[in-house]
């Protein structure tokens, strides 16, 4: 069955594509939730409109993605932990950490789990963590963890 989605559906596809689907897949799911319409003559004219929408929405946030790279890329965000003797910190830094940091010292309100790195900081030293805000805008956040 033919129909147009109306979001965003992982496996599926992009709002405002038209894609085939299994018949009850559509009819059991897609249509009732109303995350689909059947696809008719008259709805790709709708479906042009719902990717145009797409699109623009889209640049705009790629737009805004970059604007924050741009800011964070040459900062160096310091995070204070408590460490021994070899440089081994007694707890460790999590991404929410990173994320609170991130906001203190550069005012840039980030989600954690745009952060790539999932692992937590357990030594002192610099450390790169991998950020990705956008499917286009990907980019490294340098994070340096010192005892404190």
């Amino acid at each position: 069955m033919r129909i147009v989605l109306r979001e965003d559906l992982s496996g599926v596809g992009k709002r405002g594509d038209i894609v085939e689907v299994s018949d009850g897949y559509a009819r059991n799911f897609l249509v009732p939730t109303g995350r689909a319409i059947p696809a008719t003559d008259g709805v790709s004219a709708q479906a042009a409109a719902m990717r145009r929408s797409r699109d623009v929405k889209d640049a705009r946030a790629r737009e805004g993605a970059e604007a924050i790279a741009k800011r964070l890329v040459p900062l160096v965000i310091t995070v204070a932990g408590r460490a021994g003797r070899e440089g081994r910190l007694f707890g460790s830094i999590t991404m929410t950490d990173v994320v609170g940091a991130v906001e203190d010292q550069a005012g840039v309100t980030l989600d954690r789990h745009r952060l790539l790195t999932h692992e937590p900081l357990r030594t002192v030293g610099s450390h790169q963590v991998g950020v990705r805000l956008h499917p286009e805008v990907e980019f490294s956040l340098t994070v340096e963890v010192v005892p404190g």
